[in-house]
C-alpha cells in the first residue's frame, strides 16, 4: 500500500501530546532521551512535525540552537509505519532550513542511526573538540545537548552507543 504524501510544518501547542506518542517508544527503547511534556511545549517553537493530508501527525523533529553558527537537530522521530518513506528526509530538510535562515553553519546530532544521518551529510565527530575560547563560553551552558557536544563526563550515561555528528551547510 502507497503512504499518502505528507507536509512538513512549524509544529503548534496541540501537536505535543502526538509528539510525546511518536517519542515515547524511542525513549522506551533508549534510543532518545525523555523529555517532560512542559519541555516539549516550551520548545514548541523549535518543532517541525510531518502531516498527512488528513492531519494525522507522523513524525517530528527539532532545531535547538547552541551557538552564533552551532545548532542540535534534536528529537528526530517517524511512526513506525512511516519508517522508509522519506518522511525523517522531509523532516530533516526542513530543519536544516530552517537553521541556513536562522545563520547556522553547522549542525549536530546525537544519534544511534548513523547510516541515516551519514546519508544526509553528518559525519562522525570522534574525538574532535572546539576551541578553547568557544568551550569556555559553552561548558557554561545548563542544556544536556551542549554538555553532549562538548562530550562532557556528566553526560555520558546519555552518550553511551551513540554516536556524535557534525554538518558543515
Amino acid at each position: 500500500m502507497t503512504q499518502p504524501p505528507i507536509t512538513v510544518r512549524r509544529a503548534r501547542t496541540p501537536d505535543v501530546p502526538k509528539i510525546v506518542e511518536l517519542v515515547e517508544p524511542l525513549v522506551a527503547r533508549r534510543i532518545l532521551l525523555g523529555k517532560e511534556r512542559v519541555d516539549l511545549y516550551g520548545a514548541v517553537q523549535e518543532f517541525r512535525v510531518a502531516e498527512t493530508s488528513d492531519g494525522t501527525v507522523v513524525g517530528c523533529g527539532a532545531l535547538h540552537v547552541m551557538w552564533e553558527d552551532l545548532g542540535e537537530i534534536r528529537t528526530l522521530a517517524v511512526g513506525e509505519e512511516w519508517l522508509g518513506h522519506g518522511v525523517g528526509h522531509a523532516l530533516l530538510a526542513a530543519l536544516e532550513s530552517d537553521a541556513r535562515e536562522l545563520g547556522l553553519s553547522r549542525l549536530f546530532c546525537l544519534t544511534f542511526e548513523v547510516s541515516f544521518f551519514g546519508r544526509h551529510g553528518f559525519e562522525d565527530m570522534g574525538a574532535e573538540s572546539v576551541d578553547p575560547e568557544l568551550y569556555a563560553e559553552l561548558v557554561r551552558s545548563h542544556d544536556e545537548g551542549v554538555a553532549e557536544f562538548l562530550d562532557l563526563a556528566r553526560v555520558k550515561q546519555n552518550t553511551l552507543g551513540n554516536t556524535r555528528m557534525l554538518k558543515v551547510l
